[in-house]
């Protein structure tokens, strides 16, 4: 299992997930990939288009800067 990271704090809506699942098909079954996003519709969109298509979405967690959070999804 490797950790991978995904920095999506400069891109919009749909790009944000398009991006994200893009590396996550890249990766292999049990790696991790921290994606990087903004508050409002990133943070609402990837994670609930994550597990729509069947990652399973670990965690949420808003970094130590202000409006910006990490979600971790497993592929």
């Amino acid at each position: 299992m490797a950790t991978y990271n995904l920095d999506v704090t400069k891109e919009h809506c749909p790009m944000t997930f398009v991006k994200t699942k893009i590396e996550l098909n890249k990766l292999q079954k049990g790696d991790i990939l921290n994606v990087k996003v903004t508050a409002g519709e990133p943070l609402e969109n990837v994670p609930q288009s994550a597990a729509e298509q069947g990652f399973n979405v670990l965690s949420v967690k808003e970094t130590a800067v202000s409006g910006i959070y990490n979600i971790e999804i497993e592929k």
